[in-house]
């Protein structure tokens, strides 16, 4: 019987959480952390069936320094 996994999957580096613990970490709405999935910016991988994120490439993704004039 076939599946409707990938082929390959790509191992995430960081810890994978939960997106409402991801939302928790960065003060936002777990609806912001599905639409950066589902743009493409993050990887979102389903464990079960619970989706989680890499917590290091959301990190990248979300926090955005803001340059400062001198």
């Amino acid at each position: 019987m076939g599946t409707n996994r990938p082929a390959t999957t790509r191992v995430p580096s960081g810890k994978l959480v939960a997106l409402a613990d991801a939302a928790a970490e960065f003060s936002v709405c777990t609806k912001t952390i599905r639409r950066r999935i589902a743009d493409g910016t993050v990887t979102g991988y389903k464990v079960g069936r619970v989706i989680r994120v890499d917590l290091e490439e959301l990190r990248r993704a979300l926090v955005i320094k803001i340059p400062t004039a001198r």
